[in-house]
């Protein structure tokens, strides 16, 4: 589908803190300094331009800054929304493990990985504790392309062994999760860093989800979103998604978004508390929602101000009420990895507050599916 007039093609790759701009004809993971980017807002689109002849978030690729010749795809996205009933409400589930590599990783690196090989490259190098790299090993081998992953040592064996299916080389690494990233920072002058948390096309792809709620619920917006998070792609595509159907008048509000931590890993949620967008010391222990165990996000200021922006906010969960939430998904038929219980457990939260009302139309994403965690959930019940 040809980009819209409404779409100029001065897109471009932006430092939010300096203003500094980058062409994004130019491959690149970061600013000079190691700082990270964005790209710059986006019109949005209007219900004309989803071409729906295609059944995948490519359905949206007039949404993109530039256009795509040829993606790489999978036929990710297009995930189902499930309604249950939960005490007496009854919140719709996105149950984003539908997509190709069983996690709503796919739908950043379909858009991140065919930017890049449009641009000549051919290899790349990505960090991860699992289903990232699972969707960068996927759709590099779909590519045609060298793709090799490093994962904390901790990594569950299942996802490590999904990576080396897909032929690609696996670094094994000590240490916490940040490390497995210095690492990859080390050795990105050798293999392209394409990291689903540096590279900003990442987030062009991961807000294919508010393209995608728009039209599930009738193009209207649901009136909040429930998010795990860890470096914050879900919760930033989601800000970004929403806030361009709003600047192209296709929604009138944005939906309240809600970011879902564990206690033990939670420094989103520490500095949203103390009312700053800093870093705040509070103590991080391990969690078993292993991928949101990102003590340091590099976004940590846009996704404060997207909590803000939305009138949302965040919410720590302890690890007992992420198992009993995983107990309470399981009985619904919903077997999720322990990350994405921790939704459920801040729905709990958020409706014993009195936060979200019976009446709102409510979304939990869940971002992974319990298949991949199985012997840790063996364990647990």
């Amino acid at each position: 589908m040809p980009r819209s007039k409404q779409h100029p093609n001065d897109s471009f790759y932006v430092e939010p803190r300096s203003g500094e701009r980058f062409s994004l004809d130019v491959p690149r993971w970061c600013a000079d300094g190691q700082k990270p980017l964005l790209i710059n807002p986006q019109p949005g689109i209007i219900r004309d331009e989803i071409d729906r002849g295609t059944r995948s978030l490519w359905r949206y690729r007039a949404s993109l800054p530039i256009e795509i010749a040829k993606p790489i795809s999978l036929g990710e996205g297009c995930t189902p929304l499930v309604q249950k009933e939960w005490d007496d409400f009854r919140p719709f589930f996105k149950l984003e493990w539908f997509n190709p590599t069983c996690s709503f990783k796919d739908r950043g690196t379909t858009v991140m990985l065919s930017y890049v090989r449009q641009l000549g490259i051919d290899a790349v190098l990505e960090d991860s504790s699992g289903n990232g790299g699972a969707s960068v090993a996927a759709y590099g081998a779909a590519g045609g392309m060298r793709v090799k992953i490093l994962a904390p040592a901790y990594t569950s064996p299942t996802k490590v062994a999904q990576v080396r299916a897909y032929g690609a080389e696996v670094q094994l690494v000590e240490g916490p999760r940040e490390e497995s990233q210095r690492e990859a920072i080390r050795q990105s002058s050798e293999i392209f860093y394409s990291s689903h948390n540096w590279q900003p096309f990442f987030l062009q792809g991961t807000k294919s989800v508010a393209y995608e709620l728009w039209e599930d619920f009738n193009f209207a917006p649901p009136d909040n979103i429930i998010i795990p998070v860890g470096a914050g792609s879900n919760l930033l595509g989601c800000h970004i998604g929403f806030s361009e159907l709003l600047a192209a008048g296709q929604i009138s509000k944005l939906p309240r978004l809600f970011a879902a931590q564990p206690l033990n890993c939670s420094p989103l949620d520490a500095s949203f508390q103390a009312g700053v967008d800093t870093p705040i010391d509070r103590a991080v222990r391990t969690t078993i929602a292993e991928g949101t165990a990102i003590a340091h996000p590099l976004r940590l200021k846009e996704m404060i101000h997207a909590l803000k922006d939305s009138g949302g906010e965040s919410i720590a969960v302890s690890e007992d009420e992420i198992v009993t939430a995983l107990r309470r998904l399981a009985r619904l038929g919903l077997f999720v990895e322990p990350t994405s219980a921790s939704v459920a457990a801040a729905f709990a939260k958020l409706t014993a507050r009195g936060i979200i009302k019976e009446r709102e139309n409510t979304v939990l994403l869940i971002s992974g599916t319990g298949i991949k965690t199985a012997s840790t959930i063996a364990e647990l019940f």
